[in-house]
């Protein structure tokens, strides 16, 4: 399927979208719950898109014990890679963009460059993280600012993401938004739906989606 708008960047969010995380992500929420006592799939629906300290302080209370869990999971997420790996075909898909691109993360910049880096991805010509912006997602300002250091007007953007915080925090963001996985949130509705890379390709600043071996598109 041909999407006939043409687009000036790319946008992307990492986990879930470019990089399979799950199995780190899972462990470090996990262990997050049981020093609180919490149940770990409330912890893990809240986390998922999320800046760490924005789920840290969504469930602990008091500054010192909140920045000690934010030192304790970033200390976890800097240096667990087990289990990483790309989305299918994502690699393939970033290494054929001509244009413009950039990865807009709730991550650090340390954990985005390793995780990339384990699941074999290039590195981002331009990289918006947790640490520029005064919002983290669902928050807007991730994907304004991406396109503002590109050159490019939002609307013109491609913007693909997997959870809800991120696609609330694109479609806010005025850029076209692909949801990459099997998220079914009311946020999600109408849009452009993929299982993963491994069909799709921008050819010339237009969108090609197709199906092959499982793998498609359709409208969520």
């Amino acid at each position: 399927m041909t999407h006939p708008e043409t687009f000036e960047a790319v946008l992307f969010d990492m986990d879930g979208t470019l990089v399979d995380s799950t199995s780190v992500v899972e462990r470090i929420w996990t262990a997050f719950a049981a020093r609180h006592h919490l149940d770990p799939v409330e912890v893990l629906r809240f986390a998922h898109g999320r800046p760490t300290a924005a789920t840290v302080s969504n469930f602990v209370n008091g500054a010192d014990a909140i920045a000690t869990d934010i030192t304790l999971v970033a200390a976890a997420e800097a240096t667990d890679t087990a289990g990483v790996r790309e989305v299918a075909g994502a690699h393939q898909f970033l290494s054929a963009l001509h244009g413009l691109w950039a990865v807009v993360t709730s991550a650090t910049p340390p954990i985005t460059q390793l995780r990339m880096t384990a699941a074999g991805l290039p590195t981002p010509p331009l990289l918006v993280t947790a640490e520029d912006v005064s919002q983290g997602k669902p928050s807007p300002e991730g994907y304004r600012l991406a396109a503002t250091k590109l050159g490019v007007d939002i609307e013109h953007c491609l913007i693909f993401e997997d959870a809800g915080p991120g696609i609330a925090a694109a479609v806010a963001s005025g850029g076209t938004v692909v949801v990459v996985g099997n998220y079914q949130g009311e946020n999600a509705a109408g849009l452009i739906q993929i299982s993963d890379f491994s069909t799709t390709s921008i050819r010339n600043g237009v969108l090609h989606t197709g199906v092959t071996g499982g793998a498609g598109v359709h409208r969520a």
